[in-house]
């Protein structure tokens, strides 16, 4: 402002034919400078101001893997070509200290941070993606397989005691072995930023041994079959809603629901073999023919997870209700001389879960849960008969799991998943192998 009036009265001073004073012409100078040295500090200034913002943006991308929103590069450019672009005087402008090259694991540009914080939340994305639903994927076709094992043993006495201590009788050990192989194929389409439907086709092959001591009521002889069995499985179909964002203390929360039809081979009308009777015509040891792929009636759940991104720790959880639907069948008894049809209700069933995940990088992440199953007694009944609740259905199936998430490309991920049982009704283990390709 000051030079504008100096020039315009010297302007003036010419067009009145009055010569500037010495004065004049010094004070000129002198603002000039001073109007140069500012222009040349706020240069210097906006650009390690600049500086300093992508240092800043580096290492959070480095030590906690979101970085601070890219700042508008607009202004400090306009504000350093403006400033270039006015005539400077005598004095030079101070040059601005040279930007420290960038140090190895740390972004070198804005660019590189921003980059960084987009790899970053790839596996918060696998992780969410394994506990409830990504929204922002149009299409996701995902192909795993897993394996379980389950063994249990019962001790069976078939006699009395004698004087309260001397056991009269024959003493069996029953034993179960099972492993099943579970192959399954699923769709998960992302209608809009909120919904996405699923579909899961399993398909099942299962087989069992069972063993029985005590046959022929000598205590150490010992009765063993095998039977197989393959098919498809209950085919399931489910919708995820997004009830709610991240934001604050409150998690990401999702709304679950879904139902599952019996395709499978349901358990019930199977012929059953027949290997040990008694001399009064007892069945003390028979098996199925074929094993089950499916429970054969119709399911629906309901349920909501949340995922919650903590520093550096990923918590999610979950909680659920299976309903089961009584169904009609031929034949419920297990005796392969008498067909009794009737029908059957499972019991109902609440599920949880709770686990914590790690990011160990853009790529890799590592998740601990614990998960638990608690189903009520099934029912059944014959025809013209009252409903009897079956003792030993029910069931609390508690799994300690470990999984593992690593991102192959952008868009296939490979997913490892090993569950120990804590309880006799969960597996002993089950290992699972999923690979989740995102079109």
């Amino acid at each position: 402002m000051a030079l504008a009036l100096a020039l315009s009265g010297t302007a003036a001073a010419q067009d009145t034919g009055v010569a500037p004073s010495p004065a004049e012409y010094k004070e000129m100078g002198e603002l000039m400078q001073e109007l140069a040295a500012l222009k040349a500090s706020y240069a210097q200034e906006v650009r390690r101001l600049r500086e300093l913002d992508m240092r800043m943006q580096a290492l959070q991308a480095r030590v906690s893997g979101q970085s601070a929103a890219t700042p508008a590069t607009g202004t400090p450019d306009t504000a350093i070509a403006a400033a270039a672009a006015t005539p400077a005087p005598q004095p030079a402008p101070v040059a601005a200290p040279a930007a420290p090259p960038p140090q190895e694991g740390y972004a070198g540009s804005a660019e590189d941070a921003r980059r960084a914080r987009e790899e970053d939340t790839r596996s918060v994305a696998d992780v969410k993606q394994q506990n409830q639903a990504l929204f922002n994927q149009r299409l996701i076709l995902e192909n795993s397989v897993s394996y379980n094992r389950y063994d249990r043993k019962q001790l069976t006495l078939n006699g009395f005691l004698a004087l309260d201590a001397i056991f009269l009788g024959n003493i069996a050990i029953e034993n179960v072995e099972s492993d099943t192989l579970n192959y399954n194929f699923a769709a998960r389409w992302g209608l809009n930023p909120r919904l996405t439907l699923n579909l899961d086709l399993p398909y099942i092959a299962r087989k069992t041994v069972y063993q029985k001591g005590g046959a022929g009521g000598a205590a150490a002889s010992v009765a063993q079959e095998q039977t197989d069995g393959a098919g498809l499985g209950d085919i399931s179909a489910s919708a995820n809603y997004k009830l709610f964002g991240e934001r604050g203390f409150l998690p990401e929360t999702v709304l679950n629901v879904g139902v599952t039809a019996p395709t499978g081979r349901e358990p019930y009308g199977i012929p059953w073999k027949v290997l040990e009777r008694d001399e009064d015509d007892f069945i003390r040891f028979a098996v199925p023919e074929e094993q089950p792929t499916g429970n054969g009636v119709w399911q629906a759940t309901v349920g909501l997870s949340a995922v919650k991104t903590t520093d550096p720790a990923i918590l999610f959880g979950n909680i659920g209700y299976v309903h089961s639907f009584a169904g009609s069948f031929d034949d419920l008894d297990n005796n392969p001389d008498t067909v009794n049809p009737g029908e059957v209700q499972l019991g109902r069933a609440f599920y949880f879960g709770a686990g914590v995940a790690f990011a160990f990088n853009e790529r890799t992440s590592l998740s601990i849960s614990l998960s638990d199953r608690l189903n009520a007694r099934a029912r059944t009944r014959y025809e013209n008969a009252d409903w009897i609740k079956v003792i030993g259905s029910d069931a609390n199936a508690a799994t300690f799991n470990l999984g593992v998430t690593h991102a192959l490309n952008a868009n296939t991920t490979l997913v490892g998943l090993l569950g120990i049982g804590l309880t006799p009704d969960a597996p002993d283990f089950n290992l699972t192998f999923k690979v989740p390709y995102m079109l």
